[in-house]
């Protein structure tokens, strides 16, 4: 079943492209007890000219209490990609919350490697919302 996005986001660094679209979903949500599921879509395209691998991930999660939660770990959904110059990697997660709106941001710890040497780099995730359609904030 598909659900509209409640949130979206684009940022730019050192030529890699992160893109964002968060959506509620009703099905796996329940109000009454103040849980609120969110699905997200992340697309990573490499506008360089070499090759960028993604190592680690950094989340800021803020729900409308603002209560924080920072998520940081290796890779994304078990992987740690590597992204070709001009092609790009889409993953999806989920992010529970207690509140009917938040928001997300963070960055990605990436590499690049040109001619032998390596060039670390934090790819930035802009800040979207997760917001239950229907609510107000």
């Amino acid at each position: 079943m598909s659900h509209p996005i409640t949130g979206r986001s684009e940022a730019t660094t050192d030529d890699v492209v992160v893109r964002v679209e968060a959506r509620y979903v009703p099905e796996q949500s329940t109000p009454s007890h103040r849980q609120f599921l969110f699905s997200y879509s992340v697309t990573i395209e490499n506008r360089g000219r070499t090759p960028v691998k993604l190592l680690t991930r950094h989340w800021v999660i803020k729900d409308a209490t603002g209560d924080t939660q920072r998520v940081e770990g290796v890779g994304v959904v078990g992987e740690t990609p590597t992204i070709a110059p001009g092609k790009s990697h889409t993953y999806s997660s989920f992010c529970p919350l207690r509140t009917e709106f938040g928001t997300m941001e963070g960055s990605y710890g990436m590499i690049r490697v040109t001619s032998g040497d390596t060039e670390t780099f934090r790819a930035q995730i802009a800040p979207f919302s997760l917001r239950v359609p229907t609510a107000v904030n």
